[in-house]
């Protein structure tokens, strides 16, 4: 009985050992790729979060230099920012800071540097928009008005249309190009959502140049009916 048995396991054993001789190599070798794929995996994960730390702790630094007025200090970090994290959320974020702090403290080349940044370089659609319209604003205080004007040229994400029409309606103002401004404020005034502040400053704009928004859009309805 116990002879059985032997053989049996003997056969079994031959059989194993046939089956990794054909097979062995090639199972060894998928069990590696899977195996490394997911260590390659886990540790992009890893990097992914340390990488987030490391911008969270860079972008803190930002914020506290930009609390005090630390001009060195301020572009220190964003420097870093850009050269270590530049694919981060908070890198977009510290620019946009970074430039309301140079802004207001009159530095307007600096304020444009950090924008054109964001506006060229952000990982995120909507805070390179942003950048695009606020880097705007630093041009028409440059006095800059077409530059300011190609700013605003590229598409958009839709929810910004209204904000960008705003924009273009001052710049049009500030040429004393008339009915296109009118035009920007009419476009703005319509995307605006009625409890936005910002809608009610486009219709005081239209007011300002003999324009009431309401009696168009009821005009309009009246024409509609008809």
């Amino acid at each position: 009985m116990a002879n059985h048995l032997d053989l049996e396991e003997q056969e079994q054993l031959d059989q194993l050992k046939h089956f990794w001789a054909t097979w062995g190599t090639l199972i060894s070798s998928l069990l590696t790729i899977v195996l490394l794929g997911l260590a390659g995996w886990n540790g992009y994960q890893f990097w992914q979060a340390r990488q987030a730390t490391q911008a969270s702790a860079l972008y803190d630094a930002i914020e506290a230099a930009a609390a005090a007025k630390d001009g060195q200090r301020l572009a220190q970090a964003f420097s870093d920012m850009r050269a270590k994290h530049s694919g981060t959320t908070q890198a977009s974020q510290a620019g946009l800071l970074v430039a309301k702090v140079q802004q207001e403290v009159g530095k307007l080349d600096l304020a444009k540097e950090a924008l054109n940044w964001v506006a060229s370089s952000g990982s995120d659609e909507g805070y390179k928009a942003i950048g695009r319209i606020r880097l705007s604003s630093v041009l028409i205080a440059q006095g800059e008005y077409d530059q300011a004007l190609a700013q605003l040229a590229p598409d958009f994400p839709p929810e910004f249309r209204a904000a960008i029409a705003d924009r273009k309606g001052d710049i049009f103002s500030l040429l004393g190009k008339r009915d296109e401004a009118i035009a920007q404020y009419k476009l703005a005034y319509k995307d605006f959502e009625p409890s936005v502040e910002y809608r009610r400053l486009a219709e005081i704009k239209l007011n300002a140049m003999g324009v009431r928004p309401e009696e168009n859009a009821s005009n309009l309805a009246k024409d509609a009916v008809k």
